[in-house]
């Protein structure tokens, strides 16, 4: 081995221990929803930044954490392509990076407020984090690899595997895998990221590699990316029909299952907690972030009175694509004690809400209706 292996070798090796390391959340906070595999929820009301600590950041696990050699490692590109790839993850790392700043949430954040409970993890408001990612644009993969103008979706593949049991079960273990149409594949805010915050991605975020899509719910942010297979025809796989997708109404009130994509507008409330006790006759600052899918935030309103009246709220920040946005409001609190029911809600730039009420058409996905946080004032 000469210096320059040696040095690449080195750097491999560091990479993969730092990815060890990280892989035990530290943050005090993180609240167990599955012990194995790990999905863990952040502690929502800690929020303080735009960014979101690595170790803050909400996990979610299909399967067991698979094992990736960093040195072995390889990423296939195939399909409807004219130049099929094998890339290394040094082959990746050597093209030119870009760093954004994105939001995740998990298409199931908000499931404990479903009535009645619903299947699936019972995520409260902590399955959502924003984060600065380094990595390749997808886009410039799909070139590399000449994609045919015949493609119409891309299938990520990550190396996590299992079976999945009950009502739905898979015909033995399957990947987690999810496809994305080419035109959003295309797009600069789908990257192959390497590095989280900074950082190289931990175990439980993805090492070595994870693509992330901005403005989709998490499902599609494949972790331990394995493949990329480019295709001719929609992929109809059990993490788009079974799971991970929503009924759509059709002529005549037809319904038919569609895979979930874009994140729905959404306001949440970091502080005061649920059952928090606000002091009377003070001045109380309302905190909390909004987002809105592919969509910017246009703005967000605040009700004191359990959605009577609406209040804008002041959108705190500089506004980033594909991010969500911190936001403030001044409550001054009545002197009378008792309960008080805040409610608070996102308008997109397009004009786009949230309802009041869950839409059952959307099954255990994209809960984006009214939450109401009950305080009481003493």
């Amino acid at each position: 081995m000469n210096r320059r292996d040696a040095i690449k070798a080195t750097a491999l090796a560091a990479l993969a221990t730092r990815a060890v390391a990280q892989d035990v959340p530290r943050a005090p906070g993180l609240t167990v929803r599955m012990a194995e595999p790990q999905n863990l929820e952040s502690a929502f009301g800690d929020l303080t930044s735009v960014v979101t600590p690595n170790e803050q950041f909400f996990i979610r696990s299909h399967f067991a954490v698979p094992k990736v050699d960093p040195k072995s490692y390889r990423l296939m590109v195939e399909g409807a392509v004219e130049n099929p790839l094998e890339l290394t993850l040094e082959d990746i790392q050597a093209m030119p990076s870009v760093t954004m700043p994105l939001t995740l949430e998990c298409a199931g954040n908000g499931r404990v407020f479903l009535v009645p409970a619903s299947r699936g993890l019972q995520w409260q408001f902590g399955a959502v984090g924003n984060a600065e990612w380094t990595g390749v644009p997808l886009a410039a993969i799909l070139d590399k690899a000449k994609a045919k103008a015949s493609a119409v979706e891309v299938i990520l593949v990550g190396a996590d595997k299992g079976i999945i049991a009950g009502d739905h079960p898979t015909p033995g273990p399957i990947a987690f895998d999810r496809s994305i149409a080419i035109e959003k594949a295309k797009k600069p805010e789908v990257i192959l990221a390497y590095k989280q915050n900074g950082e190289a991605l931990s175990i439980s975020h993805g090492f070595p590699l994870r693509a992330v899509i901005g403005g989709w719910y998490g499902m599609a942010s494949v972790k331990w990316l394995s493949r990329i297979i480019v295709t001719e025809k929609p992929y109809d796989s059990f993490w788009q029909t079974f799971d991970y997708a929503t009924y759509e109404r059709r002529d005549g009130g037809l319904a038919t299952l569609v895979p979930i994509t874009a994140m729905l507008p959404k306001a949440q409330i970091v502080r005061p907690l649920i059952g928090e006790v606000v002091p009377a006759g003070k001045a109380y600052t309302i905190r909390g972030s909004a987002w809105a899918g592919e969509a910017a935030v246009g703005k967000v309103e605040v009700s004191l009175d359990g959605g009577k009246i609406w209040i804008e709220a002041k959108l705190v920040g500089e506004a980033k694509p594909f991010c969500w946005q911190m936001w403030t409001f001044t409550w001054d609190v009545p002197n009378a004690a008792g309960p008080a029911k805040l409610i608070c809600r996102c308008t997109d730039a397009a004009g786009k809400g949230q309802p009041e009420k869950r839409d059952p058409d959307r099954r255990t996905y994209a809960i984006n209706h009214l939450v109401p946080v009950e305080v009481t004032i003493r």
